[in-house]
């Protein structure tokens, strides 16, 4: 039953049928067909699986996220990123990285990083002399930070699911989502040394003082949920509800570019993606139950142990796989779809689950740069007019780099667990 399980699910996915309806008809029809059980129990599973207090989280950091773009914290990060980097050679594309970074701290989506970015850098980095095909490929890339950084809801996602602390989760994506954006940064230098743009100014330490006067509320959101989750003051669930208060707060009253007339499609923005996030993981739990009734983890897990006992071999063929999954679906449609079968895998060969999560979110971050579903892609090509293919290619010498940061995590784990472990003492 578990090759029809698969392959229903498979083909109806190939065939272009969304995931979450995916999963659930896939799972419907094994009960109904296979399993004689009453149709009425996937609802019920459904419910189930997203009645959890983590989750809701979701909607609060993503209300944040939009309170905080709405509120004009956008252009003052990009400001302060581009005092510190601007004046180095490409310190203009370094700066949408150093911005991708910031923005990730606030928004915990890289569809809404790379949105932020690309309406306020692209035409600028044009005017700097940088074609519009490089711009938009830097601004798809640094936007894969966005699900690394805390606060992220992808990982929120994968704590609930694993069953894992939330606020190590954060943490540990700190260091993983820096050296992303500084691999980045590396690309960009050297692209631009190449095509011989010259440094743009000098290093100002008044600028940078300056700037980081002007957005300092808005650098203060990391700072106020990690703070307040590590500090035993509130819970990752009340962090962010706490971040899109202070968020409004900031808007209205700090910044004051946040109108009362913008809350309405504020908050059906978020309503409408939190709905999409929770119908998948509630498909996800009803297929997620068939999985383990089928004994799927189980069987994974003897065949992987019978192949290697070598949990290095092991987390590079998942790199492989993940990297092949994000190529198919997005970030939180794989953590729900493959938690389940190998996390206990992981768990088998003695891998942290703490780090197989960030490691998990870092390979599906790359995932939103590789077609033909890269969320980023989209997204920048929307606000570019570039078609995909010519962002796809403009994208490869950023790719690269972020598998070389990748591989360098699943090497060393002390990136990923050195601060959560400092933090927990």
């Amino acid at each position: 039953m578990e090759y029809v399980l698969i392959g229903l699910f498979l083909l109806l996915t190939a065939m272009g049928v969304p995931v979450a309806f995916s999963l659930c008809l896939s799972a419907a029809t094994l009960l109904f067909f296979y399993m004689d059980r009453p149709l009425v129990m996937v609802s019920q599973m459904m419910f189930s699986g997203i009645d959890s207090f983590s989750f809701m989280a979701v909607p609060f950091f993503m209300l944040a996220g939009a309170f905080m773009s709405a509120g004009g914290v956008t252009s003052r990060l990009v400001s302060f990123s581009q005092s510190l980097v601007g004046a180095f050679t490409g310190g203009l594309a370094q700066t949408v990285s150093v911005a991708g970074m910031f923005f990730a701290a606030i928004s915990g989506s890289s569809a809404a990083t790379t949105a932020a970015l690309g309406s306020t850098m692209i035409g600028e980095l044009e005017k700097k002399g940088y074609n519009r095909d490089w711009a938009t490929g830097i601004v798809a890339s640094s936007g894969t930070v966005g699900i690394v950084i805390p606060p992220s809801i992808t990982m929120v996602v994968y704590g609930a699911i694993a069953d894992t602390s939330i606020g190590d989760l954060f943490v540990g994506g700190f260091i993983p989502g820096i050296m992303m954006g500084m691999s980045m940064m590396a690309v960009s230098w050297y692209l631009a040394r190449k095509e011989g743009l010259a440094a743009e100014g000098t290093f100002s330490f008044g600028a940078v003082l300056t700037s980081f006067k002007d957005s300092f509320f808005a650098l203060m959101t990391p700072v106020i949920i990690i703070g307040g989750i590590y500090g035993g003051i509130f819970t990752p669930t009340e962090a962010a509800a706490v971040a899109a208060v202070y968020g409004i707060f900031v808007g209205l009253f700090i910044y004051k570019e946040l109108k009362l007339r913008d809350f309405p499609q504020i908050i059906f923005q978020a309503v409408i993606g939190t709905t999409v996030i929770m119908f998948l993981v509630g498909a996800a739990t009803v297929f997620g139950w068939l999985i383990t009734n089928l004994q799927i983890p189980h069987q994974v897990a003897a065949f992987v142990v019978s192949v290697t006992s070598s949990p290095l071999l092991f987390l590079f063929a998942m790199n492989i796989l993940l990297l092949i999954a994000g190529t198919m679906v997005n970030a939180s449609a794989a953590v729900v779809i493959l938690t389940p079968i190998f996390l206990p895998v992981a768990r088998t060969l003695g891998i942290d689950p703490l780090f197989f999560g960030v490691l998990m979110v870092v390979n599906l971050a790359i995932g939103c740069i590789t077609p033909p579903v890269g969320l980023d892609l989209f997204v920048a090509s929307a606000i570019s007019k570039v078609p995909i293919e010519r962002v796809v290619k403009a994208c490869l010498p950023y790719l690269w780099a972020l598998l070389a940061t990748l591989a360098v995590l699943t090497v060393f784990p002390w990136f990923i667990t050195v601060l959560p472990s400092l933090l927990s003492r």
